[in-house]
């Protein structure tokens, strides 16, 4: 018996192997369960230019939007796991299974983590008409207001929403929360004045505050942002505990043979080291945020962890 299995693991380790030697043959899809517009897009479509550069085959994103991520993310779990269709993976996987009480696939399971490779922080944005000109004359005024301030985000159980509920809980304010379909049109009507505020990525609004049409009171982050260096932390504007910078990686279907999957993980990582990539990440304001398959599945388990309080607190639900 145990040389039988010994034989068939010897067996096994040839065929995965000699998948990973013949793949890709055939061109990638990367499924981006987004808009274009919004940062997702943009750090999918960053990577899948250089993935096709280093794999030798096309990489084509496909623009699969609605329900909170979750048709792309569906569409992607039933794919072949073969390594051809791909998904680019956000702080939205972790929590999706949280926020939805019914999903056509199953949930975080569904998928094999490959890397991660960038981070962005998230930056609280505020219309130029906003009665506020830093975070301690915000968070004043919406105390004295309640729900006077109207809330941005991408949709229900967007980064934008959860983040702004962290806020919200840790500077004891409320806001009125106005869901968009996606960060583009919520950005939009930010810099028209239609809202007030949006807990955005950094780069979904850099270019508009640098342009002055929108305005930046603090950072969601440990440490002020080189591209930002004159927004202070949350935490020096006086509110604590509001730490939440997005990554960005790739995943595959469950399933995806272990060789193709450090095959991928092997590219996505030499790519987050690469000179002029780091520095195209810098440009939109990010960071590059390399994590192997064993480290990205550990940063999964730790965004379900935390965003599991805030979200029964905050009673957010998806039908």
């Amino acid at each position: 018996m145990i040389k039988h299995l010994a034989a068939l693991a010897a067996v096994l380790t040839l065929s995965f192997n000699a998948a990973a030697d013949t793949y890709p043959s055939k061109a990638i899809t990367l499924v981006v369960p987004f808009p274009p517009g919004g940062t997702v897009n943009l750090m999918g479509r960053l990577i899948a230019d250089r993935m096709g550069s280093l794999l030798g085959q096309p990489v084509v994103v496909d623009n699969r939007a609605g329900a909170g991520g979750t048709i792309g993310a569906a569409y992607a779990a039933k794919a072949q796991a073969d390594g051809y269709t791909l998904l680019m993976g956000s702080m939205g996987q972790a929590v999706q299974p949280l926020l939805y009480k019914k999903l056509s696939f199953n949930g975080n399971k569904a998928f094999t983590p490959v890397a991660t490779f960038a981070t962005v922080p998230n930056v609280l944005a505020v219309s130029t008409n906003t009665p506020a000109k830093n975070l301690s004359e915000f968070v004043a005024y919406a105390k004295a207001h309640p729900g006077g301030l109207n809330m941005a985000s991408a949709g229900i159980g967007s980064i934008n929403h959860l983040t702004g509920e962290m806020f919200e809980s840790r500077a004891n304010i409320k806001l009125t929360h106005i869901p968009y379909k996606g960060a583009s049109p919520a950005t939009t009507d930010l810099q028209a004045g239609q809202v007030n505020v949006l807990f955005a990525n950094l780069p979904n609004v850099l270019p508009f505050a640098k342009s002055g049409k929108v305005r930046l009171l603090g950072i969601a982050s440990d440490k002020r942002a080189a591209a930002i260096p004159e927004v202070p932390t949350f935490a020096e504007g006086g509110v604590k505990d509001v730490v939440v910078e997005s990554w960005y990686g790739i995943m595959a279907p469950a399933g995806t043979s272990p060789a193709i999957v450090k095959k991928l993980q092997d590219t996505i990582l030499a790519i987050a080291h690469e000179r002029d990539f780091v520095a195209h990440l810098a440009e939109q304001g990010a960071y590059p945020y390399p994590n192997n398959a064993a480290d990205f599945a550990k940063l999964m388990d730790m965004e379900v962890r935390r965003w599991t309080g805030i979200i029964q607190s905050a009673k957010i639900s998806m039908d």
